[in-house]
C-alpha cells in the first residue's frame, strides 16, 4: 500500500486526474494483450521454423548421396570437411526441430540451428528470410520458449529435483533470460529500424539487414518509423502499425523472407523495445509517479469512503467490478470462495458438466483491483446505526453498503419438507441431487422388490417453472440416453419423470404459446406433466398430490425461493418473500447509503412491474449501484432512477429443444436451444470455464454420454428402505 505522500507528489505534478487512469489502463490492456497472445505467437514461431529445418533434414536424409554431392560442391564450407559438413547438417535440421517445436531444451536446439543459419547465410547465399531465422533462433537461445512449452511446464519440478547440476542448469537460464533478453530487445529493435531505413545506406549493410522484406512499406512510413524505432520511442505501437500495413502483404506473397519479417516484428510488439529505449527511460519514470503501472497500488486506501458489499452472485460481482477502479475501498464478502452460475445448476446436478465448469473462484478476478479486499465469512447482521455489518466475531465498518444475498428455497411454512426434497441454489445442493439421482439407479438394480424398484425409479420434481422444466427433461434425458445397455436388472429409460405445477401451465412467466411449445418437448421426452395439481405432503416414500399418493423415492423442489433475512438485519419493509422494498435508486427507504440488488430486492423498475430475480437483472441493478457510488463520491451527475432493460427469458428441454422469449420475438426448437447455449456460455465467468462448458456439452451431445456420473457424499439408506424393509419382515412373520 501507497503512502499519502505519493499520492499527492503524484498528483501536484500531473494535475490531470485522468491521467493516471488512462495509463494504468493502457499498461493493463499491454500486460493482457501480451497475456493472450504472445502464447500463441510463440508456438506459431516455434512450428514455422521447425517445420521448415525438419523437411530439409528429412529431404536430405533421404537422398543422401544428392545431400553429399551438394556438401562438396554447391554449398562448399571452408573450414569443414564435406562429409562432415554433410552429417553435421542433417543432424542438425533432423534432431533439433523436433525440441523446437516442442519447447523442450529449446536453448540447445536453438544454438545449433542459429549456427546453421549463419553458416548458410554467409557461406553459401543470402536471404533475408535467413537474417529472420537468425534473429527468431537468437531470441530462443536468450529467452527460451514460451508459456505453451515443455520447458515452462517442467522448469520448476527441474529446479527442485535431485537431478545433478539441474537447479544450477535451470538458475543460469533465468538469470540469462533476466539480464540479456531486455538488450537482445534493444538490438533487435535497432537492426529492424536499419532495415527500414536501408535506403540511406547505399548498400553498406546490406549482408545484414532483410532488404526486400522491408521495402514493400510506402518510404514515408518507412522513414517515419525506422526513426521512431531506432530511438526506442513507442515501440509496440510503432511495431502494431507496420503489421497492420504490411500483413496482408506477407500473407499474400510467396516470398517467405516477408513471412518472417512479420513474425520477428510481431515479437517486437508484444515484447517492447528493451532496456536501451526511450520508451524504457519514460516507463521507468512514469513508475515513480504512477505504481500502479508496476502493478501497485494507484492510492492509498487509508481515508477512502468504504464500500461493503455482501454477496458475490451476479448483482454483488458486477458492482464490485464497476468499483474496481474508483476510489473507493470495497470488501466483497462472501460465504464461498467462488463465483457460481446458477442457471446451469441444473446441468452439474443431473450430471452432464462439473461443478468447477460454472463456479470460478473470487480473488483471481480482483487480482489487480487494489482497492478491493475479498473476504470469506457469512454475514450475521448489520448495525445501521453504527454502520457495521457483522461477520462472524468481526464488526466491518461501512460508508456504503451493497446487500446482494441472494435468495434460499421456501417451502411455504413446511420446512420439514427440505430434509426429503432438495432445492437447487448452491454448488452442495447440485451435488447432493446428483448423489441421490445415482444412488437411486444403482439401488434399484440391487433391489428384488418390483414395487420398489419403480418407486426408486420414479422422480419427482416440484416446480413448473424454468429450474423445474429444465431439471425434468435433464433427468429424462440422463435415463434414455445416458444410460442405455449399463444395467442388467432393468431398463433406465423405463424411469418416471412426473412434474408437478400448481398453476395451469408450466414456465408461467413466458408466454402462453411457448408455454404449450415446452409442455409437448417434455411430453415428447417422457416426462409426464400435471398441471393444476398441489402437493400436499412429502416424505421419504413420496408425496401426496391432490389426494393422491405418488411413491417416489427421489423428490426435487423447485417451487419457490424467499429472499436472504437482509429485511431483519435492517427492519425493513419487506414483501411476503422477504424482498425488501427499495426507492428509484435502489437504496432503502430512510437508509440513502444502504442499497439492495438482486434477488434479495422488490423493485418496480420494470415498467411498474417487479423486477424478475434473473442473471442479467441482477447484474444491471449491481452496475447501476456502482454507477450511484461514483457519482456520489466523485461529484459527477447522479444517474436516473433504475430501469430494467429486459433482454427475454429463456428455457431449454432436452438436447435440442428450448424456449425463447423476447417480447415481439418467440423462438423455440433448435433455434432457440443453440441462443440459449450461446447466452449461458457468454455469462459464464472466465474463459477456462467456457471452454470446458463447451467442450463437455460438445462431447455429450455428439455421444449421448452421460458425462460426469460421479457419486460423492455421505451414503446411507433413505428410511424409506428401512420402512419398506420392515413391512416384508412383518409380513413374513405373519
Amino acid at each position: 500500500m501507497l503512502h499519502s505522500s505519493s499520492k499527492v507528489r503524484a498528483s501536484a505534478v500531473h494535475p490531470w486526474p485522468w491521467l493516471p487512469r488512462c495509463l494504468a489502463f493502457n499498461a493493463l490492456t499491454t500486460r493482457r494483450l501480451h497475456t493472450l497472445c504472445w502464447p500463441a505467437l510463440d508456438m506459431l514461431v516455434r512450428l514455422c521454423l521447425a517445420q521448415m529445418f525438419l523437411v530439409s533434414g528429412l529431404i536430405k536424409v533421404a537422398n543422401w548421396q544428392t545431400a553429399l554431392y551438394l556438401a562438396a560442391n554447391e554449398y562448399p564450407v571452408a573450414w569443414l570437411d564435406p562429409v562432415t559438413a554433410a552429417y553435421a547438417g542433417a543432424a542438425i535440421e533432423v534432431i533439433a526441430p523436433i525440441f523446437l517445436a516442442l519447447g523442450l531444451l529449446t536453448r540447445y536446439a536453438a544454438l545449433p540451428l542459429l549456427a546453421l543459419t549463419l553458416v548458410i547465410q554467409f557461406s553459401y547465399r543470402a536471404f533475408d528470410s535467413q537474417l529472420c531465422w537468425a534473429a527468431l533462433f537468437g531470441w530462443y537461445v536468450v529467452q527460451g520458449a514460451g508459456p505453451w512449452s515443455f520447458d515452462q511446464l517442467l522448469r520448476r519440478g527441474l529446479a527442485d529435483s535431485a537431478l545433478p547440476l539441474a537447479a544450477s542448469i535451470v538458475g543460469a537460464s533465468r538469470r540469462l533470460r533476466a539480464q540479456a533478453t531486455p538488450y537482445y530487445l534493444s538490438l533487435m529493435r535497432v537492426w529492424l529500424a536499419l532495415a527500414l531505413l536501408q535506403q540511406d545506406f547505399n548498400g553498406a549493410l546490406t549482408q545484414w539487414l532483410p532488404l526486400d522484406s522491408a521495402s514493400h512499406y510506402p518510404a514515408s512510413l518507412a522513414l517515419v518509423a525506422g526513426l521512431l524505432l531506432m530511438a526506442g520511442v513507442g515501440t509496440r505501437a510503432v511495431a502494431g502499425v507496420l503489421l497492420l500495413a504490411g500483413t496482408l502483404g506477407a500473407m499474400l506473397s510467396d516470398d517467405s523472407g516477408q513471412f518472417y519479417f512479420t513474425l520477428t516484428l510481431a515479437l517486437l510488439c508484444l515484447q517492447g523495445g528493451g532496456r536501451i529505449s526511450i520508451d524504457s527511460v519514460v516507463a521507468a519514470r512514469l513508475r515513480d509517479f504512477y505504481p500502479e503501472l508496476d502493478g501497485k497500488p494507484a492510492f492509498s486506501l487509508e481515508g477512502l469512503p468504504r464500500v461493503v458489499i455482501v454477496g458475490a452472485g451476479f448483482a454483488g460481482l458486477a458492482c464490485a467490478t464497476a468499483l474496481r477502479h474508483a476510489r473507493v475501498a470495497v470488501t466483497l464478502i462472501d460465504r464461498a470462495n467462488h463465483h457460481l452460475f446458477q442457471p446451469l445448476l441444473y446441468q452439474v446436478a443431473t450430471a452432464a458438466i462439473s461443478p468447477g465448469d460454472i463456479a470460478a473462484p473470487i480473488r483471481p478476478l480482483f487480482r489487480e483491483a487494489f482497492n478491493t479486499r475479498v473476504l470469506l465469512g457469512t454475514v450475521t447482521g448489520v448495525d445501521t446505526q453504527t454502520q457495521t455489518v457483522a461477520v462472524g466475531t468481526m464488526h466491518l465498518p461501512y460508508d456504503m453498503l451493497v446487500l446482494a444475498t441472494g435468495a434460499a428455497h421456501s417451502y411455504f411454512g413446511q420446512e420439514q419438507w427440505a430434509a426429503v426434497a432438495p432445492g437447487l441454489k448452491r454448488i452442495e445442493d447440485a451435488t447432493e441431487i446428483r448423489r441421490r439421482l445415482l444412488i437411486a439407479f444403482e439401488r434399484a438394480e440391487a433391489c428384488d422388490d418390483d414395487d420398489e424398484r419403480r418407486a426408486l425409479l420414479t422422480f419427482l420434481i416440484v416446480g413448473g417453472g424454468p429450474t423445474g422444466v429444465e431439471l425434468a427433461g435433464a433427468i429424462a434425458e440422463l435415463a434414455r440416453f445416458g444410460m442405455e445397455a449399463e444395467f442388467r436388472r432393468f431398463d433406465p429409460a423405463s424411469a418416471r419423470v412426473v412434474l408437478i405445477q400448481s398453476g395451469p401451465r408450466v414456465l408461467p412467466s413466458f408466454d402462453e404459446k411457448l408455454s404449450l411449445i415446452a409442455r409437448r418437448a417434455l411430453e415428447h421426452l417422457g416426462v409426464e406433466v400435471q398441471v393444476g395439481r398441489r402437493v400436499e405432503q412429502i416424505d421419504s416414500a413420496g408425496v401426496q398430490v391432490s389426494g393422491e399418493r405418488i411413491a417416489a423415492r427421489t423428490v426435487l423442489w423447485a417451487a419457490g425461493v424467499a429472499a436472504s433475512p437482509a429485511a431483519r438485519w435492517l427492519e425493513a419493509e419487506a414483501d411476503a418473500a422477504g424482498r425488501i422494498k427499495v426507492t428509484d435508486d435502489l437504496s432503502v427507504p430512510g437508509l440513502s447509503n444502504v442499497f439492495v440488488a438482486g434477488d434479495t430486492a422488490l423493485s418496480l423498475a420494470w415498467q411498474g412491474q417487479p423486477v424478475p430475480g434473473l442473471a442479467p437483472a441482477a447484474k444491471q441493478a449491481g452496475t447501476y449501484i456502482a454507477a450511484v457510488i461514483r457519482a456520489r463520491y466523485a461529484g459527477g451527475a447522479v444517474p436516473p432512477p433504475f430501469v430494467y432493460r429486459h433482454r427475454g427469458s429463456l428455457a431449454t428441454i432436452g438436447r435440442k429443444a428450448a424456449v425463447a422469449d423476447f417480447g415481439a420475438i418467440k423462438l423455440w426448437g433448435a433455434p432457440a436451444w443453440w441462443l440459449w447455449g450461446l447466452v449461458h456460455v457468454g455469462f459464464l465467468v472466465g474463459v477456462r470455464n467456457r471452454a470446458a462448458t463447451m467442450l463437455n456439452w460438445f462431447w455429450a451431445y455428439l455421444t449421448f454420454g452421460g458425462g460426469i456420473r460421479l457419486i460423492t457424499g455421505a451414503e446411507s439408506a433413505p428410511p424409506a428402505m428401512a420402512v419398506v424393509e420392515s413391512q416384508r419382515r412383518q409380513a413374513a412373520t405373519g
